[in-house]
This record gives structure tokens, C-alpha cells and sequence, in this order.
């Protein structure tokens, strides 16, 4: 019966590994060509996708899954970016970031110049998932035959790299923010002001309510103006390339620091006297004209108080590129002008309105204290592009406590600053509950340090393995006998399960051997969802930790690394120099195991024999256990 059994056990084992170790392709592509009554050429890129796996868009930021890149020859020019489908966008929960995928099919175009050439080969490298696991980077060669063009009209066609629905979550967002400059000292007394003027001045209430119309849409007109300039100095296209560069974030937040610091009373940016005098001689000619240079002479008294958080606006939508300054001043001045106008309707209205007091000078410094915590951010995006571990993760949480802490301790009246003219004595209930709300934050932010995932600032936070202890400030979860100022070459701590671990096979291997250990090999990506849920979820057991930390040297080999090799090696597969180090792994992988997915599992010995058969995904910490123990019993230890 026994031996029955074992056969039978057998028998399934084979099944299993018949199934399961294969090679997935789930895309396939073809290719056309178009060229137009102008002689363009357009290269045409159909990749279709099967149902259930999802192709990632050209447009994934730093830190998230592989893109889709297309590598052209050097002997065409190509015009122009690649374009691509709307496809679908999502926040990821495992990157915490927008990120664009197509199901089904996708398609690119590319136009190009070329001259005396029949066909033209491309290189397209691209990473497909589905909700179980992620393929590592692919490449393949297409190729494209002039010859075979198809003549088509002219057709101007406007591609969008931006979902609709981020531009209106940004313009909703910069409307909010024009609300907000509205309630500043230097906005709120020139809503009463300028409308008593217009329904004054105006011969009739008609002629009032139009020329207070004029002004609200001159407003608009200024800061749109304002917004296709910082588009047209920087272009459209390389907006969100500048926004990942080391240099234009120091920049950010050097901006945003600056202007923080004249909301807490540092100092009063103002534009020059001049400006407004002369502005206001060209507004006193009246008509159209006059009603216009009304608005800029508003938007230039103003300045000391709209340019902070205009400026802050700036920032932020360069970040996401494209038109979004446009889109983001177009929201910011609607919030600003419709006031006037509704006042202008309904003046009777005015007389509702709070009068004018200390109570503004307290919003300019809420919003220095809020817009100091965000420079932070840039400064964060720049460091972790270094990889200076200047401000790591601990620093940074650390940082913005403080400064809500001390924006609790203002709104109590505890704190004054050079600007506040008069004392608090008595709270008001507003103030109470902002105070209360800051405390609230202090305190959630606090586990931060303590390694607390604070899943609410997550966007801003640097990620938990970057920092100067990846367990939290002053844990230590390790039972490794490994510490830290003592790692063998090529190691580094798994954070923040403190699993010695190496990312390279051949010094991974040279260690095992110096400590007589078997090897886990754990061919994973830094796109693999399946991978983490692993690493969260069954390597935290203690019974499977313990045997990651003392028993077992951990290779782990990530097929989506993108750091580039050491020194050029060429692959014996394509006989063509590896792009990057994960193309070096997802190969031997392929190779030796005839499989491509991950995670994927192998106990080896310290010459790199096998020692078990590999395994994937293993939610059961139980059988992951089990199945180390074999391999680990195989090898003697």
C-alpha cells in the first residue's frame, strides 16, 4: 500500500512540474506600415494580449513595473515620441502609483524619416503581468517592410500619454487650492473692494454685473497665460522626463522652501512698486482694456500671497507633465474669479462674509507649515534617484512630525510668529479641531519610526527598505548571526526581515561554500506582487524565518533588475550584450529551468546541484516548511 502510495505521490509530482514548468508567451506582435499623400512614414506596432495578462504602457515612473520601450536603429530618425492607446489606469496598491496597462490589444505608432531603406528592424522590450504573476522583461526583434506601405490621407491626430481623469483630479485639486489663496490677507479685502467699484462705477447694474464678468474671465485669461508659458519654455513633452531629474527636484524644493518660509513671516515677496503703479494707470483708461490690466494689477498686489501657492501649483503639475500647468492654472483661476462675479450678481451677499482679521494671516501660515512638509518630498525623490541615503526614511517622517507638531502648537496660540500682530487669547472652535487634526497626525506618523507601514502618507514616504534601520528605529527582529558591519562581499541585510542575502549566483554560491550551507535560490522581480505576498506572508513565520536566517544561504535573483552589468557579457542564447542584469538572470532561469514565471524556488547545494524540485507561489507557510526542510535534510545540515 505504501508503495502505491509513493507511486501515486510520484505520479502527481510529475503532473505538477509537467504543468507548471513551462514557458509562458501570452503576447504576440505584428507589424505594418502607413505612409501619408506627404511621403511620412508611420511604423505600426499591434501587440495582442491573452485574456487574463495586462502589457504595461511606455509611461511607468521610477520604482514601478517595466515599460514597454521601443529601441530604434540609428540609421532612422524618428519624429516625435511613440504614441500608444488610452488603455487603463489604475493606483496600484503594490507601487502606490498611477500605472497604465492594456488588456487585449495595444497599439503603438512611430513616425520616421528614412531614405533608400525596404524594411527597418526594432527592438521592443516589455513586461506583461496578470493577478497571479508578472513575466520577466522580454525582448523581440520586429521588423517592418517599407514596401508594403499603405497610402493614407493626412490625418492630424492628437495622442494623450495623460488620462482624462488625472487632469480633472488636478484641476480639482488646483481649484481648491485658488479657494484657499482666496482666504489669504492679500485676496479676501479685494472681494469687497473691487465689486463695490464695478457696481459704482457702472452706469447701470447691468453694465456692473458685465464688467465684473470681464474681470473674472480677465483673471482666467492671466493665469492660463501663465501656464502655456512655463508649457512652451519647457515643452509638453519633456515636462515629466524633467520632473524625475536629481537636479529639477533639488530645484522644487528649494522653490517650495522659499515660499514657505514667506508664508511663516521670513520675509513678503512682492513685485516691484513699479508694476503696479503703471498697472494701475493703464486700468484707470477704463473699458475693456482697463478692466484687463484691473486683473493683472490684482494678480501683481497679490503676488506676496497667490505666488506661493501658484508657484506650489506649477510644481506639482509639472510633475505630471504634459499640458497639466495649463489645466492647473485654468482650475486655480476659476476658484479666484468666480467669487468676484457671484458678488457682483448678488452683492447683497457681501454682507455675509467674515470681516477681515487675524484669522487670514493664520491660513498664510497653515499653508507654510503644509507647503514646507511637501518640499520634502522632491528632496526624497531626488536622494532615492542618487541612492545618497541622505534623507532616509526614518529622517524624513521624523522631519514632518516636527513641523506638524509645531503647526499644532501654533493653532493653539502657544506659537507666534513675526507677522502675528496680536495674541490669541481665546481659541476659536476652528482652530481647536485643525489643532486636534494635527496632533492626530503627529501621533499616526509616530509608528512610522518604528517601522509602521503609515499608509497614508505612503506616496510621500520613502519606502521601509530605505532607511537607516529597515525593521523601524531601535527593533530587532533578527536572529541572523550575520550583523550588519560584518557582511561577506556582494551581501546585504533583507529588509526588513534581516535575511542575509545576495543578488549575484557565483558569489552567492562562493559563500555558501565557505559555510558549508545549502543555497535558496529565489528567482523573484520587483514587479512580482506574488513574490511579496511571499515575503510578507510565509517568510515572516518564525519557524521559516529562522531557517531563511541561519540555515540556508538566500540568492535572490530579480529578472526585472535594470541596473547595468559590471562589465559588458555577452548572452550565449542571442549572442548580444545583456541590456541590464535582470536579462542576465531571466535567461539562466529559462534556460535551466524551462520556466519563466515567478516566484520560483530551488534548493541547490553549494556547487549549484539541485537538491529538491523548484517551487512557486506557496501561500502555505506550513508546506513552504516542509519543502525547505527536504531540501535542506538532502544536503546533510
Amino acid at each position: 500500500m505504501k508503495t502505491i502510495l509513493n507511486l501515486f505521490k510520484t505520479v502527481i509530482l510529475f503532473a505538477f512540474f509537467s504543468v507548471s514548468a513551462q514557458v509562458y508567451n501570452p503576447v504576440s506582435w505584428s507589424t505594418s506600415v502607413e505612409k501619408n499623400e506627404s511621403g511620412d512614414v508611420t511604423l505600426i506596432t499591434t501587440a495582442t494580449i491573452e485574456k487574463g495578462w495586462h502589457l504595461y504602457s511606455q509611461n511607468i515612473e521610477d520604482g514601478g513595473p517595466i515599460p514597454t520601450t521601443f529601441y530604434y536603429p540609428k540609421e532612422i530618425k524618428t519624429i516625435g515620441e511613440t504614441t500608444e492607446g488610452k488603455g487603463i489606469e489604475i493606483q496600484d496598491p503594490i507601487f502606490e502609483m498611477p500605472i497604465k496597462y492594456f488588456g487585449e490589444t495595444a497599439v503603438f505608432k512611430q513616425k520616421i524619416t528614412v531614405e533608400d531603406v525596404t524594411s527597418v528592424a526594432v527592438t521592443v522590450e516589455y513586461m506583461v503581468c496578470n493577478d497571479e504573476m508578472c513575466l520577466p522583461p522580454k525582448e523581440v526583434e520586429l521588423t517592418y517592410d517599407l514596401t508594403k506601405a499603405i497610402v493614407t490621407k493626412t490625418v492630424i491626430t492628437k495622442a494623450s500619454t495623460t488620462d482624462d481623469k488625472s487632469y480633472w483630479t488636478l484641476f480639482i485639486l488646483s481649484f481648491l487650492a485658488g479657494l484657499t489663496a482666496l482666504l489669504t490677507p492679500c485676496v479676501f479685502p479685494m472681494i469687497p473692494m473691487t465689486v463695490s467699484f464695478f457696481t459704482k462705477q457702472s452706469k447701470n447694474r447691468a453694465a456692473g454685473i458685465r464688467n465684473a464678468m470681464i474681470y473674472g474671465i480677465s483673471i482666467v485669461v492671466i493665469y492660463v497665460l501663465l501656464g502655456t508659458f512655463v508649457v512652451g519654455v519647457f515643452g509638453a513633452d519633456s515636462l515629466n522626463r524633467l520632473s524625475t531629474s536629481v537636479v529639477f527636484n533639488v530645484v522644487f524644493f528649494g522653490i517650495l522652501v522659499f515660499f514657505a518660509l514667506s508664508f511663516l513671516g521670513a520675509y513678503e515677496l512682492v513685485l516691484p512698486s513699479s508694476w503696479g503703479t503703471k498697472l494701475d494707470e493703464k486700468a484707470d483708461r477704463g473699458g475693456l482694456i482697463g478692466i484687463f490690466f484691473m486683473a493683472m494689477a490684482l494678480a501683481v498686489v497679490s503676488f506676496s500671497c497667490t505666488g506661493p501657492i501658484v508657484g506650489t501649483a506649477l510644481v506639482e503639475s509639472v510633475s505630471q507633465g504634459g499640458v497639466a500647468p495649463i489645466i492647473s492654472m485654468l482650475g486655480f483661476s476659476l476658484a479666484i474669479a468666480i467669487p468676484f462675479a457671484l458678488f457682483a450678481v448678488f452683492p447683497g451677499w457681501l454682507n455675509s462674509l467674515p470681516k477681515s482679521g487675524g484669522w487670514l494671516n493664520t491660513v498664510k501660515v497653515v499653508l507654510g507649515f503644509i507647503e514646507l512638509a511637501l518640499a520634502f518630498k522632491f528632496l526624497s525623490n531626488a536622494d532615492l534617484v542618487l541612492q545618497a541615503h541622505w534623507l532616509e526614511r526614518e529622517v524624513f517622517i521624523a522631519i514632518w512630525i516636527v513641523i506638524f507638531l509645531f503647526l499644532g502648537i501654533y493653532l493653539l496660540g502657544k506659537l507666534r510668529l513675526s507677522h502675528d500682530y496680536q495674541a490669541v487669547e481665546t481659541i476659536s472652535v476652528t482652530r481647536l479641531m485643525l489643532a486636534i487634526l494635527s496632533f492626530t497626525f503627529v501621533v499616526y506618523m509616530i509608528p512610522g519610526m518604528f517601522g509602521a507601514p503609515v499608509k497614508l502618507i505612503g506616496a510621500f514616504v520613502p519606502p521601509l527598505e530605505y532607511s537607516e534601520s529597515p525593521n523601524g528605529v531601535m527593533s530587532n527582529q533578527s536572529n541572523s548571526n550575520i550583523s550588519h558591519q560584518d557582511l561577506p562581499e556582494g551581501a546585504h541585510i533583507l529588509a526588513p526581515y534581516n535575511i542575509l542575502t545576495f543578488n549575484d549566483y557565483e558569489q552567492g554560491l562562493a559563500y555558501a561554500k565557505k559555510v558549508n550551507k545549502p543555497v535558496l535560490l529565489d528567482f523573484t522581480g520587483r514587479a512580482c506582487v506574488n513574490c511579496r505576498k511571499m515575503e510578507q506572508n510565509v517568510w515572516t513565520v518564525p519557524a521559516v524565518l529562522d531557517v531563511l536566517q541561519n540555515k540556508v544561504v538566500l540568492i535572490s535573483l530579480y529578472v526585472d533588475d535594470r541596473q547595468k552589468l559590471p562589465t559588458e557579457e555577452i548572452s550565449p542564447v542571442t549572442g548580444k550584450p545583456y541590456r541590464y542584469i535582470g536579462q542576465k538572470w531571466s535567461e539562466f532561469q529559462t534556460k535551466r529551468y524551462k520556466t519563466n514565471s515567478q516566484p520560483y524556488y530551488v534548493v541547490v547545494d553549494a556547487n549549484g546541484e539541485d537538491l529538491n524540485h523548484p517551487v512557486g507561489y506557496t501561500p502555505n507557510a506550513e508546506e513552504y516548511l516542509s519543502w525547505l526542510q527536504q531540501g535542506i535534510k538532502k544536503a546533510g545540515n
